[in-house]
């Protein structure tokens, strides 16, 4: 190898790359997080069993996926999806993510059809959402996920009519929320309580021949 060819490591490089033991701890929290989710996942479905009656067929169908990956921003990832509904037309989805290194996450996303049923609701709901700390994305690509300023603002810069352009304006709306990876022990509850409040931005009442087909149980990918 010549001298022109030649890669070093910084010191702390190189006290990594010796150590074993910080990627394998890194591996099991990920595995962690995984079973959380899944766990977290039958949690929701049987919330959405029990509210089926009054909820879209996109909710309702849907089967919860749990997505891993290394590259979210260059850092690792786990992401629950559920409901889960996308195609040309419409999208529904709520998005669990974990985020290494910075937060847990959750948001509502909504396009097409799906979005234009939530609108009365979630302007009705404004108030409420602005008390809760929620934020709102502006970025004109609905899947980043980042809380950086240009793509999430928090709700609360937003009075009823610039919140009812912003709707009308964007071909999807999504709204999150996130907490700290400090707060660890405490985001089971915070997920789960954000889940049906989200929920509640989706029910509408349906003829019983609409209903949706009970969820089923995750299944794993990795994609973001």
């Amino acid at each position: 190898m010549t001298g022109k060819t030649k890669i070093s490591l910084s010191s702390n490089e190189l006290e990594l790359v010796n150590n074993k033991e910080w990627i394998l701890t890194k591996q099991i929290i990920i595995e962690k997080t995984t079973r959380f989710f899944s766990s977290l996942s039958i949690s929701m479905e049987e919330y959405i069993h029990q509210k089926k009656g009054n909820l879209p067929v996109e909710v309702t169908k849907s089967n919860a996926k749990i997505s891993r990956g290394e590259n979210y921003k260059g850092l690792p990832y786990v992401m629950l999806d559920y409901p889960r509904h996308f195609n040309k037309e419409s999208t529904l989805a709520i998005r669990t993510l974990f985020w290494w290194g910075n937060f847990f996450s959750i948001n509502l996303q909504l396009a097409g059809a799906c979005k234009e049923r939530a609108m009365p609701a979630l302007k009705a709901g404004l108030l409420a959402l602005q008390q809760n700390d929620y934020w709102i994305c502006v970025n004109e690509d609905p899947w980043q996920h980042h809380f950086e300023e240009d793509n999430f603002k928090l709700l609360k810069t937003y009075n009823a009519a610039s919140f009812a352009t912003l709707l009308s304006s964007k071909p999807f709306i999504k709204i999150a929320k996130r907490i700290s990876l400090q707060q660890w022990d405490d985001a089971p509850v915070f997920l789960d309580h954000h889940f049906k409040e989200m929920i509640t931005f989706l029910q509408i009442n349906y003829q019983a021949d609409e209903r949706g087909l009970s969820p089923g149980i995750p299944i794993a990918g990795f994609d973001l």
